[in-house]
């Protein structure tokens, strides 16, 4: 009775905010697209992302049943169904997201004619809807399969589906984007001269595509992954505590993910209703509206309804904080504005090796900051509520996530309607508006990065102390040669896996570059512009190409652990843990702030500081550029995956080992 009583209250909030992202989904629908070109070029992208999506799909399709059966068989009927929930709503929220955006970026093109609110309106609105979906379907299917088998261990099956899925989306999404993107401006930029999203280009249809199937589909089931993992690990430690007055400790974290589902709500609101024309700034008084109410609500729960002697809030204060101290360190190394990205630019003008040093160098010392803040709040949080604290930071850092994957996928939607602008030739002052868009949701993506890895981190820790709590390890000895090799190859893992993500990025760009330079070369008058570039060439290309390039580092992400825990036992596994969120948080964080700053260090150059386009300070930067964007995009994030899917597959094979 309890049970169901819980169920259905932490399902109210989680379906107002579903029934919001249907409102926004109505309002973005009734916006209807009046030029030709725009619609032509909005439907190019919306099928080329769809496309992919199939393609991928049937392979997800079969390694997923291949699972199911093999957890079913090995494990529990349970467990299986879980994964199956979590596998299923992890790719059903990237796919609706992304959907919505395809949807929304011509949209937000043509509005802009009128005035840059309404663009900014329909964009938020778009990303507004992934983030809603994301924290949506993840509180109410951590709420099912809670209410139906009354245990959270048997949840960490829904964790590992998310996790599936999310590399998937992740790292095929990551090599498509990054590809498609390299090999454009290779040729466009470099080689041929002519402007970023200019349609003589092969490759700008699948180079828009990209941002829809890797930062739209990908981080929303990048983040998903990190949420219902927090909230999972939390759960599990909560029930060793046991019950306090009415509540079970167990339910706390999806009490916390529901209030900060109800604040993100606040901020989202807050967003839309605000007259305000200056873009960065509405984003950052929505984020801290929201991030204040959760705060308040946070306090009142703990002190009046629940009486932990603010341990629990303590705990969520920390992660929450440490999430924007992430983001703002993130946003300090990548954007134009600091020190750090300008003297990026200046570098430039030595030349590419210049360049590509001085990013490095930038990128390494960025990761300090992180690892302090992360360092600090699990000091901090166990301090207050030893590893349930822990845990509790950790959905701290995500409460608000509704909100802050909303300013993140907005940053995709913006970017599509400034190439679409360019594309179907709007004008200089709708470019010019398209662009005042994009260059903000730059910020909001660096910062979404940091706080991806920051997210990530804590919650691989979670993970860690979960792992240790269920197979009842103490003390890890490095003194014993089985724990030691299980380190020293979980610190390899990252670097192996960003090897073949971003040697894939490399493969299927160079298909790319050779498709562009034989058009350009073949097709009587598509250099000036007479003919009509053959743009379905070049996804097909980059489709192909992604989907296969995933399946390597996507299957040793997930045969490593299996491979060291039942060959070394479950010491050597906690060990393979420790090393691979070391190794992969540090790394993660380098080529996530090193990809953001060479980005923004070209931008400055073309806003006409240091010579302008064309100048030898330019190339530099676009070489540069073009090594940042897998860093970024494509191996960096994918990293976050990796140390959390590492973590729930040895939780789920502990019983085993």
């Amino acid at each position: 009775m309890k049970n169901n009583i819980f169920f259905l209250l932490t399902s109210i909030i989680p379906l107002i905010g579903l029934l919001m992202a249907f409102y926004f989904v109505k309002k973005i629908q009734n916006q209807k697209i009046s030029k030709d070109k725009v619609k032509e070029i909005n439907q190019a992208i919306r099928e080329g992302s769809i496309a992919f999506l199939k393609k991928e799909s049937k392979i997800i399709a079969i390694f997923v049943l291949i699972v199911f059966f093999l957890i079913f068989l090995l494990l529990d009927l349970k467990i299986a169904i879980s994964f199956l929930l979590g596998a299923f709503l992890s790719f059903f929220s990237g796919n609706i997201g992304m959907r919505i955006a395809t949807l929304a970026n011509g949209r937000v093109a043509e509005k802009l004619e009128k005035d840059i609110r309404g663009g900014l309106n329909i964009a938020f609105r778009s990303g507004s809807v992934m983030g809603l979906i994301v924290v949506g379907f993840g509180i109410l299917g951590i709420a099912l399969l809670y209410w139906l088998f009354g245990d959270p261990k048997i949840i960490y099956g829904f964790g590992f589906g998310a996790s599936a899925i999310a590399l998937f989306a992740r790292v095929g999404g990551g090599i498509y984007t990054k590809a498609a993107d390299v090999g454009a401006d290779l040729v466009g930029k470099v080689e041929s001269d002519i402007p970023e999203d200019d349609p003589r280009n092969a490759a700008v249809i699948a180079d828009n595509v990209g941002d829809n199937v890797g930062d739209v589909a990908g981080m929303g089931a990048d983040l998903f992954e990190s949420y219902v993992e927090a909230i999972i690990a939390a759960m599990v430690l909560g029930v060793s505590i046991g019950i306090s007055g009415l509540f079970s400790y167990a339910f706390i974290p999806l009490i916390l993910a529901n209030i900060g589902l109800l604040s993100s709500l606040g901020g989202i609101v807050w967003i839309n209703i605000s007259k305000n024309n200056n873009v960065q700034k509405v984003f950052n008084q929505g984020t801290w509206f929201a991030t204040l109410l959760m705060v308040i609500l946070t306090f009142i729960f703990d002190k009046y309804l629940f009486n932990s002697s603010l341990k629990i809030f303590g705990s969520v204060f920390l992660g929450l904080i440490s999430g924007m101290i992430i983001g703002f360190i993130s946003e300090y190394f990548t954007s134009a504005d600091y020190k750090p990205t300008k003297k990026l630019a200046e570098a430039s003008k030595g030349g590419a090796a210049t360049n590509i040093i001085s990013g490095l160098a930038l990128g390494m010392e960025s990761t300090l900051v992180p690892c302090v803040i992360i360092s600090v709040s699990t000091l901090g949080a166990y301090y207050f509520f030893g590893i349930f604290g822990i845990a509790l930071a950790g959905i701290g850092m995500l409460s608000t996530l509704a909100i802050t994957l909303a300013i993140d996928c907005y940053g995709s939607v913006a970017d599509n309607a400034a190439g679409i602008a360019e594309m179907a030739n709007l004008g200089p002052e709708i470019r010019q508006r398209a662009e005042k868009l994009d260059s903000v949701g730059n910020t909001t993506a660096a910062m979404g990065k940091g706080f991806a890895v920051g997210s990530a981190a804590l919650t691989a820790l979670a993970l860690l102390v979960s792992y240790l709590e269920v197979t009842g390890i103490n003390v890890l000895n490095l003194a014993q040669p089985k724990v030691f090799i299980g380190v020293f190859i979980g610190g390899l893992l990252p670097f192996l896996f960003s090897s073949l993500a971003l040697g894939a990025v490399g493969k299927v760009a160079y298909k790319v570059v050779e498709e562009v330079r034989r058009q350009f070369k073949t097709i009587p008058g598509l250099k000036e512009g007479k003919t009509k570039a053959e743009y379905g060439h070049c996804v097909e290309i980059v489709t192909s190409g992604a989907l296969k390039e995933m399946i390597l580092p996507s299957l040793i992400a997930i045969i490593s652990p299996l491979v060291i825990g039942f060959l070394f036992g479950k010491e050597a596994l906690g060990g393979l843990l420790i090393g691979s969120i070391t190794s992969g948080f540090l790394l993660a964080v380098l080529m996530a702030n090193s990809g953001g700053a060479w980005d923004n260090a070209k931008k400055y150059i073309e806003e006409g500081k240091l010579g302008g386009k064309g100048s030898d300070a330019h190339k530099a930067a676009v070489t540069g550029d073009t090594v940042g964007d897998p860093f970024k995009d494509t191996a960096g994030p994918s990293l976050n995956i990796l140390i959390k899917l590492i973590s729930i597959i040895a939780i789920l094979i502990a019983s085993l080992i």
